[in-house]
């Protein structure tokens, strides 16, 4: 499990915070560390704070979107520290572990990491299947980058070395197919939305929230790969109606 999970960084402002990180996933047993549009690196800071875990700076994917960075995802998950104007499924780090735990070994995971001084965008945010959110002190609930890498990275330790509480499969049985991966995702957004302005559903000029919340209806069911397909055959279909 611990090998497919990815640690996205995103426009990391400070070198010493992703050498942190690196040290905190080493911890735990993580390895793959992607950074998208960090302001500097690779960095003396970040060698320093690493602190023998080099080899996770070395090995680091640099990326200029996240786009690039989530493509062959299968799930992801977006840190996030405050409630949004569109709720989305929200968990802690253990219920996060507990979900992760029984996918199959194959499946990749993502868990996105925004700005030290205001985290995640919205549109980024709507990119993720999940939010998890870190319940700390509300009377001091800022967090170092590094310290909640590590707490989410060692829920997920756990579950792996112990096993997660009243772990179940996601779906009550073994899956069928692979989960589709998040360039597929992003594909059949594109799609959809296309098809919806085509046929005159959304307004492009008055959007009100039409598409973040298909993306939280569609995200929600964790759809796999034969799903998305037959998805994206249903809008050609109406597209070929619509424009006869």
């Amino acid at each position: 499990m611990l090998e497919n999970v990815r640690i996205v960084l995103v426009n990391t402002t400070h070198p010493g915070n992703i050498g942190g990180v690196a040290r905190a996933m080493k911890n735990m047993g993580l390895s793959d560390l992607c950074l998208v549009k960090p302001k500097l690196f690779p960095h003396a800071d970040a060698e320093a704070r690493a602190s023998g875990a080099g080899d996770i700076l070395t090995q680091a994917r640099v990326v200029e979107s996240l786009e690039d960075a989530l493509a062959d995802c299968h799930l992801v998950v977006g840190t996030s520290a405050r409630s949004r104007t569109i709720p989305w499924p929200l968990v802690n780090p253990r219920e996060l572990a507990a979900i992760v735990a029984p996918l199959p070994e194959a499946t990749r995971v993502a868990i996105v990491f925004g700005r030290e001084d205001r985290g995640l965008t919205n549109d980024e945010l709507q990119r993720c299947h999940q939010h998890v959110h870190i319940p700390v002190d509300e009377q001091f609930s800022s967090l170092n980058l590094a310290a909640a890498v590590q707490v989410i990275s060692y829920e997920l330790r756990m579950a792996k070395v112990f096993g997660a509480d009243d772990v179940k499969p996601r779906w009550g049985t073994e899956w069928d197919v692979e989960l589709a991966e998040n360039r597929e995702l992003e594909l059949l957004f594109g799609h959809l939305e296309q098809t919806l302005t085509e046929i005159e559903f959304l307004d492009p000029q008055k959007p009100r929230n039409l598409m973040p919340r298909l993306r939280r209806l569609i995200l929600r069911a964790v759809p796999d790969k034969v799903e998305v397909n037959v998805l994206r055959g249903m809008l050609t279909a109406v597209q070929k109606r619509s424009r006869r």
